[in-house]
Parts: C-alpha cells; sequence; structure tokens
C-alpha cells in the first residue's frame, strides 16, 4: 500500500489567503479553505484617495491559521499526519519594516494602529516620488541597478516603498533596523527565524522588486542608496546579499507552530515567492508561452531557455530574474496595475448612487444581489454590441501603468463619446482598453526579441467572464487556454512544496503529475480582429496625446 504524501500550497491574494491540500502522488485537491482578510474588509488603514493600501501581519496570521486548520478538519488528523511540506506565495512588492527579532512593527503596542508599520500591499502608490526618484539616480549613475527591471523603477516596489516610510514617519525610521517582504516573512514565521539577516530570502521578489543580480553582487551598492538618502546608510548590510530559488526548504516547521496549525514536526518549508509566478507554474507554464494571471491586476509570466537569453534585456517590463519562476530558466514579468479593478469601479460608479436612493425601500440582501450582478448583466449587454472602427476608445491606466514601461502617474481616459454614448459602450470600451493594454505588452516582448508562442489564463476573470475573455483572444489574434485548477497560484505553491519537501527531484516533475491541464480554448473571431486592430492603433494614438 503507498503511504500519502500530501502537501499544502498557501496563497496570498489582496483581500483574502486560501489554503490548498493535494495528493502530491496523484494530483488530486483534497481540501480548500478560503479566509477574507477581516481589517482589509473593513477598510482599515486604507485611503484609496491617497493611493494608501496597507494590511495588518495579524491578518496574514489569523488567515494562515484558519485556512489550514480548516483543511486539517476536513480531512482528519490520521490523513493530516500524511503531510510533508507547505509554500507559500503573496502579493508583492508587500514589504514590511522590522525591529532585530523581525518582529513587523504592527505587531508592537505601540505601533498597533499606524498604518506606516504594517505590510505596504503591492498597489500602494505612495511612493510615486521615490520611484522618480530612483530612476533619476540610476539614470546618472555608472551602473543603472534599473536594468534587470525592464530600465525603470516602479512605486510598487521595495526600494521605493521602504524610502517613502523611512521619510513619513520618524518613529518607524528609528525603530526599523530592516525591512522584510511578506512572502519573505511567512516562511519565517513558520520556521523560527527571528534575525532578518537569517531569513531565506526569494529569489522571485529580490530580483523583480529590489534589483537584486548576482551581477551587482546582490542588491544596489552602499553608495548608491547613501546617495539617494543618507538615512538608507547602513541598511544593505541589514537586508541580505544571497537568495533562494523556492523549490529551496527554508526550514521545518516549529513544533509550536505544528501543534498550533494540527500539522506533523517534520512538515517542511519552502523559500516562498510572488502570488503569480507561482500561478504561472500552477498553469503549466511553458518555454515561450505566456501566462497571464488576471484579477484585479494582472501579472504576465514568460520563462525563457537561459543558454539564449540570460543577458537579454528586455526594456519596460518588471523584470527578469534567473531562476524566479521555474528554476533553471529565465524568468521574465510584466502586466498591468488594473485590470478588474477598472471593472470594480466602473460598477460601483454606476451603483452606488442607486444604491444610497434605494437604501430604505430595498433589503440589504436584495441590494447586494443587485450589485453581484452588475458586472454579469453589463458582460452580456456589451457582448451584444457591433464592434466598428468608431466605437468609443479607452486607456486603461486608472491605477497608473505597470508595463510597458512603467508610469503610475498616468490616469485613464474616454474618447469619442456623444449623446448617444450609453452606459454599456463605455464598459465595452474600458473591457476593449484591458485588452488593448495586454496587447501592448505581448507585443513589447516581440519586438524585444523574446516570441510570445502562445497564451494561457488563470484568475478569476478568466473564469467568470466569458465576453472579457474572448475580447481578449480577438485583440491579441489568439488562442487562449483557460487553466483548468480554479486555484492556480495555490496549486503552483503545492508543487514548490512537493519539490522542496524532497517528494520529486524537479520542479517539471511535480508540473508534470500535479497539473489540472486546461477546461476551455478562446478562440479570435476573425471578423472582428481587423476592426480591433483599426481600435488598437487608435488606443496607442489617444495614449501619446495623454502623455503630452
Amino acid at each position: 500500500m503507498t503511504i500519502q504524501k500530501l502537501v499544502i500550497g498557501l496563497d496570498y491574494g489582496t483581500d483574502s489567503v486560501r489554503a490548498l491540500l493535494v495528493d502530491a502522488l496523484t494530483g488530486k485537491e483534497l481540501a480548500s479553505a478560503v479566509h477574507p482578510y477581516r481589517r482589509w474588509k473593513e477598510g482599515k488603514y486604507c485611503d484609496a484617495s491617497l493611493s494608501q493600501f496597507r494590511q495588518h501581519p495579524l491578518d496574514y496570521i489569523e488567515g494562515m491559521e484558519n485556512t489550514i486548520q480548516s483543511v486539517v478538519k476536513q480531512v482528519g488528523e490520521a490523513v493530516a499526519a500524511n503531510i510533508k511540506g507547505i509554500a507559500i506565495d503573496t502579493t508583492g512588492s508587500t514589504p514590511v519594516a522590522v525591529d532585530k527579532q523581525g518582529t513587523p512593527l504592527a505587531l508592537l503596542p505601540e505601533f498597533a494602529e499606524n498604518p506606516n508599520a504594517m505590510f505596504v500591499l503591492w498597489k500602494d502608490h505612495t511612493a510615486n516620488k521615490e520611484a522618480d526618484e530612483i530612476n533619476e539616480l540610476s539614470g546618472k549613475w555608472a551602473v543603472d541597478f534599473t536594468k534587470y527591471s525592464g530600465g525603470l523603477y516602479s512605486s510598487e516596489w521595495f526600494w521605493a516603498k521602504l524610502l517613502h516610510i523611512t521619510r513619513k514617519d520618524d518613529q518607524i525610521y528609528q525603530h526599523a533596523y530592516s525591512w522584510v517582504e511578506h512572502c519573505d516573512w511567512m516562511p519565517a514565521l513558520l520556521t523560527g527565524v527571528n534575525r532578518p539577516e537569517d531569513i531565506k530570502r526569494s529569489r522571485c521578489t529580490a530580483g523583480h522588486k529590489a534589483m537584486w543580480n548576482e551581477e551587482f553582487d546582490g542588491l544596489p551598492s552602499e553608495e548608491f542608496l547613501v546617495t539617494l538618502d543618507a538615512r538608507l546608510k547602513g541598511l544593505r548590510d541589514r537586508l541580505y546579499k544571497d537568495t533562494y530559488t523556492s523549490d529551496t526548504c527554508a526550514g521545518t516547521i516549529t513544533a509550536e507552530w505544528a501543534e498550533k496549525l494540527g500539522l506533523p514536526k517534520d512538515v517542511t518549508v519552502a523559500v516562498g515567492a510572488l502570488d503569480a509566478h507561482f500561478g504561472a507554474v500552477g498553469a503549466d507554464i511553458a518555454p515561450y508561452t505566456m501566462v497571464k494571471v488576471i484579477g484585479t491586476s494582472t501579472c504576465d509570466m514568460v520563462i525563457a531557455p537561459l543558454d539564449k537569453h540570460k543577458s537579454h534585456l528586455v526594456n519596460g517590463i518588471c523584470g527578469q530574474v534567473d531562476g524566479s519562476i521555474t528554476p533553471g530558466f529565465l524568468g521574465l514579468e510584466a502586466g498591468q496595475s488594473a485590470f478588474g479593478d477598472l471593472y470594480h469601479w466602473f460598477k460601483n460608479l454606476l451603483f452606488n448612487p442607486m444604491k444610497k436612493l434605494m437604501g430604505d425601500y430595498v433589503d440589504e440582501e436584495k441590494l447586494n444581489e443587485i450589485d453581484g450582478n452588475i458586472l454579469n448583466f453589463l458582460s452580456a449587454e456589451a457582448s451584444k454590441l457591433p464592434v466598428t472602427p468608431n466605437d468609443v476608445i479607452a486607456l486603461d491606466w486608472i491605477n497608473g501603468r505597470r508595463t510597458p514601461d512603467v508610469n503610475h502617474h498616468l490616469k485613464s481616459a474616454i474618447f469619442n463619446l456623444s449623446l448617444s454614448t450609453d452606459f454599456i459602450s463605455v464598459f465595452k470600451a474600458f473591457v476593449e482598453a484591458t485588452a488593448f493594454g495586454a496587447r501592448a505588452i505581448s507585443e513589447r516582448f516581440n519586438n524585444e526579441g523574446i516570441n510570445i508562442e502562445s497564451v494561457i489564463a488563470t484568475g478569476g476573470i478568466s473564469k467568470k467572464s466569458e465576453y472579457v475573455m474572448q475580447t481578449l483572444s480577438n485583440v491579441l489574434n489568439k488562442e487562449i487556454r483557460i487553466a483548468s485548477s480554479e486555484q492556480t497560484c495555490a496549486l503552483g505553491a503545492a508543487m514548490f512544496a512537493a519539490v522542496s519537501a524532497g517528494i520529486y527531484p524537479t520542479l517539471e516533475e511535480a508540473q508534470q503529475k500535479l497539473s489540472a491541464g486546461f477546461d476551455r480554448v478562446y478562440k479570435p473571431e476573425q471578423d472582428k480582429v481587423e476592426v480591433y486592430n483599426q481600435l488598437y492603433q487608435k488606443y496607442l494614438k489617444l495614449g501619446e496625446v495623454t502623455l503630452d
């Protein structure tokens, strides 16, 4: 009788955390659980008007406890005794200031309600000024530390965020010994690693978000950082030099956490990484395939052979890092700062006034039902509209532009409105705008010598909206395969857990065994492709006008 070998993938998203329990020998998904972040859901510590988005570490801890305890309970203690490994992915760059013991400052009583002591979520854009300064200094420096980050640094990333907090809050500056990414802190927490210097840092987040590269002997030089701001003096030595791919074991779970979560005491914990990178692995990424992880934003993941492309710089993307997605391959990342967020904003723009007007006449349950159906209604109606060269055109930059060529100062715009334009036409234009943004990314890869041969989509929107996915296929003029798993990020984490636990020697073998395959393919509608080619050119011209 074969003894079960089980693994857990823990996937931290923007709104919630999900645990997935997988049989590593058969690929069968045995149990899953989701925990929405309570404080985040209440809107605490955030201010959208300032693009400030912070998350409390207690939301992360409570989410881990609840989801893992839940999957253990679902299968029972006898089955849970066969759990061998855990791997964790998170959003990013989502760093936090920590003390000498590696404790996030928000977990200290004096900082418990201070947003600057909390994790700075990926979508926080309060550091636009600092990102601009990094780019300006990099352009003058003898070594361009942004060269492996697409040639531009983003306010969504590590150095810009920590510099902004350092300048804004002197108490945090005085108490912050070091800084840690969310995907690095969770494995350290589970394995009892306290000193920030001892944490095994993710190559994925270090390379894509913190300008780490072997060519630079690690992070940007002390001289560069001090020139950027004297308050960064000495911080480099309190961070890290070495990084690790996620097939590496970060350590073994502590007895305390094993007991609290209901896990065996010999469970291994893998080095963490970013959610989209694990999602690409869970979606069966292969060389020259773009995996689009589509949700509130998009992350577009590509891998390429190192022997052909290790020194091949792709301009204007979110970075290229050896082993950041699949060990042994160059990992390249791009994406859009708003995708589902744009649709959600438009839905609220339509619904919130009606909600206030109807509040006294319609019960809360009915309002929630209407709220939940608006996007489905808009999609169904938009799909009935013809596609013509004179349609409304929009830009997708409502939360700035991530790629190509990061610029978070940019805003969205709508063109070609008239008195005959209705809300369905505007929604259609926003959907097309997100598809045009995706095409701009794909064309950048192609133009820079990384030819995108196929496209895979995963994430909530890929499953929920036929209209959006068909539009995307038409605009890209490519087939799009939809990953079968509802939880590709957690599944990718489970694959890495199986490798770091020694169940499989390579990630490729784990992928072959645990892959869930694909359940749908969208094919371009050729009668619309040519019209979209014309509209796309108008999108590009509108973008040029906005930039001017």
